[in-house]
């Protein structure tokens, strides 16, 4: 199992040899994305939900190259280990070459199905909307998942969100700002990694409202505090629409 927890001392040592890396050393490069090929196919396999053949799948490529981009973008501030942080880099951009040849492929598969028919090209066009609306759906459930294992790191629930969610706009924009400010300032997201919880003594001079409020939707800031830590690309646009 390659990820592992933070008192694995390896860790460390793993994290250092990716700063080598984006200190310019290819060598060191070459040699962790030949390591980790078995971590980038189960991490692909994962996203494709069947066996992939690094040979053979171009799912595999997509994988490599996401692993690269990980490694060279990766910073530690954030409090996620390496591997936590390139399997999300690597299912992101898994998902999002699954979602450019499923829209190509449905197109020019029902295209050739219905070339001699006159009838059915609106039929097919139905067929791939509803094809590419199922194929959203189920990435947007895999990211729910995700998010609700992080939620657990904090001792939320994405359930529990649901009932501490200010019912009001401006109470909501109001947590939403002091979620941002909690993730732009490096103090206070440090303090907000390393301990799981708020500083609400510091976070209250920074914003224009009281202690209480802050207190009262601790739960609601967390969870917005965790989508603009990680890499959520249908939460954080779910996030434009509520604030």
């Amino acid at each position: 199992m390659y990820l592992r927890q933070s008192n694995d001392p390896k860790r460390g040592k793993l994290e250092e040899q990716v700063k080598q890396v984006q200190a310019g050393d290819t060598d060191k490069q070459n040699e962790l994305i030949q390591k980790y090929q078995p971590f980038i196919a189960k991490s692909v396999s994962e996203v494709c939900r069947r066996f992939i053949d690094p040979v053979k799948d171009e799912e595999f490529s997509v994988g490599l190259s996401a692993f690269n981009e990980a490694m060279m973008s990766y910073a530690d501030d954030k409090g996620s280990s390496f591997l936590s942080f390139a399997k999300l880099v690597i299912k992101r951009k898994t998902i999002d070459y699954i979602r450019r040849e499923r829209i190509r492929l449905p197109a020019a598969s029902l295209d050739e199905l219905f070339e001699d028919d006159s009838e059915n090209p609106r039929e097919a066009e139905a067929a791939q909307t509803a094809f590419i609306q199922e194929t959203e759906s189920w990435y947007r459930r895999a990211e729910i998942e995700e998010y609700d294992k992080k939620l657990k790191e904090y001792k939320l629930s994405f359930q529990e969100l649901i009932n501490v969610a200010p019912k009001h706009r401006d109470a909501r924009e109001t947590a939403i700002e002091s979620a941002k400010i909690l993730h732009t300032d490096p103090d206070l997201r440090d303090y907000v990694i390393r301990k799981k919880k708020i500083p609400i003594k510091q976070l209250v001079d920074k914003v224009s409202v009281s202690k209480k409020t802050l207190e009262r939707n601790r739960k609601y800031i967390l969870a917005v505090f965790i989508i603009f830590s990680e890499d959520y690309i249908y939460l954080k646009d779910y996030m434009k629409g509520v604030s």
